[in-house]
């Protein structure tokens, strides 16, 4: 929502001023359309050089998320922390044999059907059953070292992966500017090709010109640039799920006390969806 209402800020404030200031909106929305093909087609096009399909794919999805924002919220936190939390009290409690099920077959878990929303999350239920995997195999013999290396290594690859869209949205937005340059030249060859007619025909086609010099700015800018940095931020706080993970594995390898856990797990989170204490104690013992 805060996506659209920048961009509606951005373009009422950028073109509302310049007519405030008395600049006529016509000449600038008669080349608008042939200088945003050649731009967003070499755009399009060097997008589609530097990615393949999967990267493609992943940028548009990317895009979504800019307007949609985070996909974790307060809850699903919450519900990550009881998750991992039961889990390893099952494990600790009962064994392997107890908790091997629901690693293996989440899928028709009793425990995970508490959790729809993380069990849509194929990396989330990957991650935290192929941790709980080396446990159950290892029958008691892995450090807590060891399966924190494992843990750090999967965060880092999967947010390396999860990060690229915003990388190459950033790429494109350096390179709107020059793209934008490369519209202006032709303008101006376009205007040089007609140098014989009137001093009003070829300040109307240099001005055309300049639309597109001002195109390729006010796009990276205004708009490719800063929905890369709010996609990466997206990315990066989505990601505080998997540390809230991490950190009750470890904690509970550990043997901490319970109350330890949980803060351990609970201050992982920004505080815009960090729960109070008391809810995270609370939620805890009544599962």
């Amino acid at each position: 929502m805060m996506a659209i209402i920048g961009v509606v800020v951005l373009l009422v404030m950028v073109f509302g001023g310049f007519a405030l200031a008395g600049g006529h909106l016509m000449p600038v929305l008669t080349a608008l359309p042939f200088e945003m093909i050649i731009i967003g087609g070499a755009a399009v096009g060097a997008m589609i050089i530097s990615n393949d399909p999967k990267s493609l794919k992943q940028i548009g999805g990317g895009v979504a998320r800019i307007f949609k924002g985070p996909r974790f919220k307060k809850q699903d936190y919450l519900s990550a922390i009881f998750l991992t939390v039961r889990l390893m009290r099952l494990l600790k409690a009962e064994g392997t044999v107890a908790v091997e099920p629901h690693v293996e077959q989440p899928e028709s878990s009793s425990i995970w059907a508490d959790y729809p929303a993380l069990k849509a999350d194929p990396f989330f239920v990957h991650f935290v059953c192929d941790t709980l995997r080396l446990l159950v195999v290892s029958t008691g013999t892995v450090s807590s070292v060891a399966i924190e290396d494992v843990l750090d290594t999967a965060i880092e690859t999967h947010h390396n992966d999860a990060i690229r869209p915003a990388e190459q949205l950033q790429t494109l937005g350096d390179a709107l500017p020059a793209l934008g340059i490369v519209a202006a030249v032709l303008g101006v060859v376009k205007t040089m090709g007609s140098i014989d007619q009137p001093p009003a025909v070829l300040g109307g086609m240099i001005g055309s010109a300049l639309v597109g010099t001002f195109l390729g700015v006010f796009l990276a800018y205004g708009i490719v640039s800063p929905m890369a940095g709010r996609l990466k931020a997206i990315i990066d706080a989505d990601a505080e799920i998997y540390q809230v993970v991490r950190r009750v594995i470890l904690s509970s390898m550990r043997n901490q006390p319970q109350p330890i856990i949980l803060e351990t797990a609970r201050t992982a989170i920004s505080p815009a969806n960090q729960p109070q204490f008391t809810e995270v104690f609370e939620g805890v013992r009544g599962k």
